[in-house]
Order: structure tokens, then C-alpha cells, then sequence
């Protein structure tokens, strides 16, 4: 076979693209920039590198639909997901990983392939010929994304993605802070204790949102606009919106007793999660912000035993293009205009690793079986995969189209027998049904 696939991308959704098209005998060329081409928020050069968060949300897959897409990536021998769960660390009930060990291997093993090659030059144009998968993410380059724009007929969407900040564990002042995860959730001692927490009074509380509406913020380029995505929004964009709103979001007080002081309700609680596996460096949960640095140093060490916290990283700010999908792709993520190039990944409007990775899946997939000669049915939209591919190739209204989490509102409502059912009777209906289909899905495919 001499017909080769080109990933253009090295992150979540292009690593797992090259994975799935190689494990069906096709070979790949991943086009990856870094390190010789850097960008705002990467530190490495490695392949599925994680800038934004260690974390692949809940690993519920009965309840949650992330947690569904976890399992339906697993059935499908995915390898960000096995290497997300070799280098797991206690969250709760969530996925979170190690990342720079979890990056590593995913290099390792695909650099290690015979059918992998890895180019490091930056693409600066659409592939003329194919097949080309375009996995670039949120942080594609300015060449690229001004002739994806030319090409599409349209300027790219954009909106704003946030990085939260990175503490040194052995900082942290643990008289004040201690560790739990809420309402105790986990099997295990480990995971019940996965969070670090941090209290504040209401005078406390009062006082950071003072100091953070007050700090100097990043400024915007002319000719662009702050279209936030609502699951990433920046601390000080909630806070505007209201001085109670953190407390109703991330520093949240419920489900926490504070050891120190186990009569007295914290008024909100920072908590921070284990970024690394050797535990000594937590990452702020839910903090991404666009704070200038010295104004995060002072806003952050109002917290609560974080007042003399060294940071191994400070919150950023990044412009994130994504593609109106709906209008540009067709029911395989082909370019309509182009249908040798597929796109994958974050660019295509969904939000988050786990969502990206997943379209980097099917996009690998798809590009390999038509390499082969072979036409794969189509994705069944009662399953997680199939619900998201739907909503960014047909499913979203165009005119409105902004990134999306899997959720069970892109499902197709469950008909449960006996009539309506509780929550937890629905969503297992949900979850029960797509593995079933998706089950069925790979072993036709």
C-alpha cells in the first residue's frame, strides 16, 4: 500500500485519528509544528499534549454521557484512552491524568510505529490531494486558518478559551486547606480524598471578588470579540455577571466539611486537583482566567492557604477557531468544496479532549476505510459518537452554531417502557442503548 493518510495535528483528536487509521493497516503522516512552530498555550513538542486541564470529565458511563463516550472510546480500542487510564490519578469520580506522562506515551508509541511518520514542518495551505485529515485544534496557525477561511468563503469563528493556573503542591498551606472530594464521592480512600480545598468566609469571599473585577485583564487584538464558551468561561467573566455566581459554580461550598472547622459552613470553597502523579502540582479547578500574571499572583494568594503559593504555571488566554461544520462538512466530516480533506477534533465545534478525540476516532476511521475501498455504515445517533457527529454535521442550526459538549439533549429522547421514568432510569436508558448500537456499529464496521 503506498496510499497514505496525512493528519495535519498532533493533539487529542489528530493522535487518535493516526491510532485508529494504522490499527486498520493504513499508514499515517502526522504534521505537528512543535516545537520548532510554538503557540500560546503549548510547552512541548509532544503529540496529545493537554494545555487546558488534566481532566476527561466523569468516567460515569451509566449516568453521564461523557462517561459514555469514554466507554464507547474504549470499545473501540482508543488510544488516548488507554493511555488515560495507565496514567489516571484520583478525582472523584472523574478521569484525571498525569499529563505530561500521558502525552509522553502517546508519543512513544505512535513515533514507535512502523506505519507513523511524523513531519515537523508547518502547514501553511490545504492539502491539494489526499486523503487529509485537519486536526488542528483551537490554536491553528494563522496561515492555515486564513486559508481554511478563503477556502470556506467566510472568516472563521472564533471565540476565547481560558487556562486555569498551576500550584506547587508543597506551597499550599494544609493548616487552612484540606482534602476531599465532594459529598465523599469514590470507591476508594484515594478518590474520595482527590480535591484539595481551600475556604472562605463571606468577608473573604467579598474581598477576592473585590480584587478580582479590580485586576488589570488582558486586552483584546483589534477586530476580535470575546465569544466565551460557556463551559470555559474565564472567573472574572462569571464574577461580572454577578457576585454570586462562583459560589453557585466552581468555589461552590456543598458536600465539604472542613476538618479545621467542622462547625462552621464555609461561605465558598476553592478547590484545586491533582495535576501530576506525584501529587506536587494541583491545578486550580475552574479558575481559567485573563488576568495579567502579577494581578493573578495577588488575586490568587487571597485564598485561603494559598497565600504564599508558588505557581508552576499562570492562567492565559487563547483565541480558539472552530469551523461552521453544519454548512462545510458533509455526514462523513468531509469539505464539501474539498471532500479529500476531512476535519477533526476541536476545530469542528465540539468542546473539550474527550469530544475532540472522539471525532479524531471517526475522522481516522472514515479516512482509512476509504483508503481500503470499504464503506462504513453509518454512525448510529443513538450512540454518544453518533450524536455529536450529527450535531456538527447537520444536527446545530448554522446561523447560531458555537462549540458543544456531548450532553443527552443531542440524543434521540429514549422510549422507557412502564412510562416516565426518574433521571437515573432515563440516562441509564440512554447509556444502555448506545452501547448496544455502538457495539453493533463496530463489529459492521
Amino acid at each position: 500500500m503506498t496510499k497514505q493518510v496525512h493528519i495535519i495535528g498532533g493533539g487529542m483528536a489528530g493522535s487518535e485519528a493516526a491510532w485508529q487509521a494504522i490499527n486498520l493497516g493504513v499508514p499515517v503522516v502526522i504534521h505537528e509544528m512543535r516545537p520548532h512552530v510554538g503557540t500560546f498555550a503549548h510547552q512541548t513538542g509532544n503529540l496529545a499534549e493537554m494545555v487546558c486541564s488534566n481532566s476527561f470529565r466523569s468516567d460515569d458511563d451509566e449516568q453521564n454521557a461523557v462517561g459514555l463516550l469514554h466507554w464507547e472510546m474504549r470499545a473501540a480500542g482508543g488510544l488516548i484512552m488507554e493511555m488515560a487510564d495507565r496514567h489516571r490519578l484520583p478525582a472523584g469520580g472523574a478521569l484525571a491524568v498525569d499529563r505530561e506522562n500521558f502525552a509522553q506515551s502517546v508519543t512513544d508509541r505512535l513515533r514507535g510505529h512502523p506505519l507513523v511518520t511524523v513531519s515537523e514542518a508547518e502547514v501553511t495551505a490545504l492539502p491539494d490531494d489526499g486523503p487529509a485529515i485537519i486536526a488542528t485544534g483551537p490554536l491553528t496557525s494563522g496561515a492555515l486558518a486564513e486559508a481554511i477561511a478563503r477556502e470556506a468563503g467566510q472568516d472563521s469563528l472564533a471565540f476565547f478559551d481560558a487556562i486555569a493556573p498551576i500550584v506547587h503542591a508543597d506551597s499550599i498551606d494544609m493548616s487552612k486547606a484540606w482534602m476531599q472530594s465532594r459529598y465523599d464521592k469514590g470507591e476508594t480512600e484515594e478518590e474520595r480524598t482527590a480535591y484539595l480545598n481551600c475556604p472562605m468566609d463571606r468577608d473573604t469571599y467579598e474581598a477576592f471578588i473585590d480584587a478580582l473585577l479590580a485586576a488589570d485583564k488582558t486586552e483584546f487584538h483589534e477586530g476580535e470579540t470575546a465569544k466565551y464558551f460557556d463551559g470555559c468561561l474565564p472567573i472574572e467573566v462569571m464574577a461580572e455577571r454577578g457576585r454570586e455566581t462562583l459560589r453557585h459554580g466552581p468555589m461552590k461550598p456543598v458536600g465539604l466539611t472542613n476538618p479545621h472547622q467542622p462547625d462552621i459552613k464555609a461561605h465558598a470553597v476553592v478547590q484545586l486537583r491533582r495535576d501530576n502523579k506525584l501529587g506536587t502540582l494541583f491545578n486550580i479547578v475552574g479558575f481559567q482566567t485573563k488576568m495579567k500574571y502579577g494581578g493573578q499572583t495577588e488575586v490568587f494568594r487571597m485564598i485561603p492557604g494559598l497565600e504564599n503559593a508558588r505557581f508552576a504555571r499562570l492562567g492565559g488566554i487563547h483565541r480558539n477557531t472552530f469551523i461552521n461544520s453544519p454548512t462545510l462538512l458533509d455526514h462523513e466530516m468531509r469539505l464539501r468544496s474539498k471532500p479529500h480533506i476531512r476535519f477533526a477534533g476541536q476545530i469542528t465545534g465540539v468542546e473539550g479532549y474527550v469530544e475532540s478525540t472522539a471525532m479524531g476516532l471517526l475522522a481516522g476511521r472514515l479516512a482509512a476505510a476509504e483508503v481500503l475501498g470499504n464503506s462504513l455504515p453509518p454512525v448510529p445517533q443513538e450512540t454518544a459518537m453518533g450524536a455529536l457527529i450529527h450535531h456538527i454535521t447537520g444536527g446545530a442550526e448554522a446561523k447560531t452554531f458555537q462549540p458543544m459538549n456531548v450532553n443527552f439533549g443531542l440524543f434521540p429522547p429514549v422510549d422507557l417502557k412502564g412510562g416516565r421514568k426518574n433521571r437515573k432510569a432515563r440516562y441509564k436508558g440512554y447509556t444502555d442503548r448506545a452501547k448496544a448500537a455502538w457495539q453493533e456499529w463496530l463489529d459492521a464496521a
